[in-house]
């Protein structure tokens, strides 16, 4: 597809080619949700805290517990009792800001990460073999889809956040 538009902004993309795509992006959400709450029984971790982990994983730093509400959605009270579950399950533990010591950062253990890497071993082998199947401009158009649909979720997530 060319993302065409016609006059009035909106793409021209047919109906039944809309409702295909939403219809195997809830079974695709569905799936990711019931692997991620498998991945976090299989640690010892609520689906919640697994998120939360995963968010403070994937950070280039170790964050504030606002930032980590700020990523996830979560409330600050909320993100406390993450944090202090994450915690005494060695997974993150928090630290000091050396540029400001009155801010405490969560950082992340790498302790007990291998179990935790372990529970994704299956996927990735999954994920490769499926990739070698598409050509790099398949995979390119798979990523630009997919970073626009992120870009749209967390938009439309705001968007009802903000109506509460």
């Amino acid at each position: 597809m060319t993302g065409a538009t016609d006059s009035s902004g909106e793409g021209s993309v047919p109906q039944d080619v809309k409702e295909r795509l939403a219809a195997l992006s809830r079974e695709l959400s569905g799936a990711t949700v019931l692997f991620h709450a498998q991945v976090a029984e299989q640690v010892g971790l609520s689906t919640t805290d697994h998120k939360c982990l995963d968010l403070a994983m994937r950070a280039d730093h170790p964050l504030t517990a606002g930032q980590i509400a700020e990523r996830s959605g979560l409330s600050t009270g909320a993100v406390t009792g993450v944090i202090d579950r994450l915690e005494r399950a060695g997974y993150v533990r928090r630290v000091r800001d050396p540029q400001d010591r009155r801010k405490v950062l969560v950082e992340v253990s790498k302790g007990n990460l291998a179990a935790y890497g372990d529970a994704f071993d299956g996927l990735w082998r999954a994920l490769d073999r499926a990739l070698a199947s598409y050509t790099s401009d398949e995979v390119k158009v798979i990523e630009r889809y997919i970073s626009e649909m992120i870009g749209v979720l967390q938009a439309e997530a705001r968007r009802l956040a903000a109506r509460n």
